[in-house]
């Protein structure tokens, strides 16, 4: 399965990372609308080829774990953002999903497709039972982004994240896969 994962979407392609992903990627990361709800103040080439090889380093996991994926739009190959399916108890059938935007494209709907499918790849093709997602409780956005995906926020974690000199309330959302397969069928 290394560097073969291609998902689809209506808008988008969810593929592998390659090493030369980190410009695209240090553009967004480096954004201040972005900054403001990560532990980072600012990222710098080096972090973000690091953060690229770890990716790269999961791709070759065997069992595979970890399915962090670059989110592309699938009009031009443009790559907007990242997310992935992260398995954290295989026996169980859990994981939890992460998913991060250019804030270029914020509020056009490109989260909540990529969620889904996150969900429907973690669902049906991993197996797993029950997937997690977490933000901080001011992240507004990525709050409606777990919703729409059809997940239900089971954790109200108060002052539990401590980072930019300050305590940030969590939140925990979940979905188990029969509530995921009751879902309506969403179109374009």
């Amino acid at each position: 399965m290394a560097n073969s994962l291609i998902l689809t979407t209506n808008r988008l392609v969810l593929r592998e990372f390659t090493p030369d992903d980190w410009q695209a990627t240090l553009a967004y990361q480096s954004h201040s609308l972005y900054l403001r709800f990560y532990p980072w103040t600012q990222r710098s080439e080096a972090d973000v080829q690091a953060f690229i090889g770890l990716f790269l380093n999961q791709q070759q996991e065997q069992p595979r774990r970890n399915f962090q994926l670059a989110l592309a739009q699938k009009s031009d190959g443009r790559l907007i953002g990242s997310g992935g399916v992260r398995v954290h108890n295989a026996e169980e059938r859990q994981a939890n999903i992460g998913y991060e935007l250019n804030p270029l494209f914020w509020g056009n709907g490109f989260a909540t497709e990529a969620v889904r499918e996150l969900l429907r790849f973690g669902f049906q093709t991993l197996g797993m039972h029950r997937i997690c997602g977490e933000c901080v409780d001011e992240n507004a956005a990525s709050v409606r982004v777990m919703e729409k995906s059809g997940m239900r926020r089971e954790a109200h974690f108060r002052e539990s994240t401590w980072f930019k000199n300050r305590w940030w309330n969590s939140l925990t959302y979940a979905i188990l896969e029969e509530e995921w397969r009751s879902l309506p069928v969403v179109l374009p």
